[in-house]
């Protein structure tokens, strides 16, 4: 979708005009968010999805112009470089998996440069938010246009935000996020006590006495592990050990919630709630090498649990084709309407492909 590629789409149409494709990407003043939602409702008719999962992708840049490209973490490199970031949430099931949804983040150095926010067209309702704010902001626009929301998956960039699983668990929505090994937690078994009252001021509220630990510690050998399949694979069947377990993770976030909801902190008797605590460790490994949270229940079926937490493979085949197929990365423009509506375009064509794949494959939802 990029001068060099608008050319030869050009020379192919009988009537094709380079400059008005041009226009038409570049500065035409139609709306993406329409085309994406029928994408977006059209696969799902057609496929159910089993997850979603949010994920976000990098873009490198050569200057400083493009909406949004400043230094950062760069995926696609993996350093920091020029690039611009998109955010985006992909459908996923066994079968196949397309994006429902994408926005750029927009970098803090962007916020406040209004010579350099006109320049590439930056709205002005647009501002600096941290990916998570972006991609809560993408789920509750999917949700709001009528869209059933599955488990929601993320990687640990994602995971590791506790105010990202509040504000999935306060819109009643299930996920499983991986999260790194040096989070903390209790044990299910740890309980808070009451000190003595003082005599003095307000009660101290309940305390554990057991500091939290890293994941890691909460592994022991009592924790049994079993052999789970979740997908065929190159060279086989994948398999590896899974356990479950519940923890209880602390955070200033989690204790103000439930004291939200239990009618202050007078009334709050200091327990932490459960999480499930999905855990990986390969057969040649001699400690775990995944975790994810999850606030499913622990008697969820593990191979459910698994064959989620790794559903995000199917994004990378997004990502494979869309990039190297599709010119999702090779777009030249530097405006902000450009990059939506060259996002919109490669979605539309991935989702041409997904459904010519699927064929019969297809399987319509009663």
């Amino acid at each position: 979708m990029t001068s060099k590629s608008i050319q030869p789409m050009a020379e192919r149409l009988p009537d094709g005009n380079m400059q008005a494709l041009q226009q038409f990407l570049n500065q035409s003043p139609w709306d993406p968010l329409p085309v994406r939602r029928r994408i977006a409702e059209r696969l799902c008719e057609a496929v159910r999805p089993e997850v979603w999962v949010v994920d976000d992708v990098s873009f490198p840049k050569c200057g400083t112009a493009s909406a949004g490209v400043a230094r950062q973490y760069c995926g696609a490199l993996g350093k920091r470089a020029h690039c611009q970031v998109a955010v985006s949430v992909h459908a996923a099931t066994d079968l196949a998996s397309w994006p429902l949804e994408w926005d750029l983040f927009l970098p803090e150095e962007w916020a406040g440069d209004q010579r350099r926010r006109r320049r590439a067209g930056i709205p002005d309702e647009v501002t600096h938010v941290p990916k998570t704010h972006l991609a809560l902001g993408l789920l509750d626009r999917l949700a709001g246009q009528g869209m059933a929301v599955p488990v929601i998956v993320a990687d640990a960039g994602y995971g590791r935000s506790v105010c990202f699983r509040l504000a999935l668990e306060e819109r009643g929505w299930s996920y499983v996020l991986a999260v790194d090994p040096k989070e903390i937690a209790r044990s299910a078994a740890a309980e808070p006590y009451q000190p003595a009252y003082g005599g003095l001021g307000p009660p101290t509220p309940p305390r554990y006495r057991v500091a939290p630990r890293p994941l890691p510690g909460l592994v022991d050998d009592v924790v049994a592990f079993e052999e789970v399949a979740w997908r065929q694979g190159g060279k086989g069947t994948m398999t590896a050990r899974f356990a479950v377990l519940q923890v209880q993770p602390p955070g200033k976030e989690a204790s103000r919630t439930i004291q939200e909801h239990v009618g202050g902190r007078s009334c709050w008797n200091g327990v932490l709630p459960l999480k499930t605590l999905l855990v990986e460790q390969a057969e040649e490994a001699g400690e775990p090498t995944g975790y994810w949270m999850t606030n499913l229940p622990a008697t969820t079926p593990i191979a459910d649990l698994v064959r989620w937490a790794k559903m995000r493979w199917r994004i990378e085949h997004d990502y494979r084709e869309l990039k190297h197929g599709l010119g999702l990365d090779r777009f030249e423009g530097r405006t902000w309407r450009g990059w939506h509506h060259h996002i919109t375009l490669v979605t539309a064509a991935q989702a041409f492909l997904t459904l010519r794949r699927l064929g019969p494959k297809a399987q319509t939802p009663a």
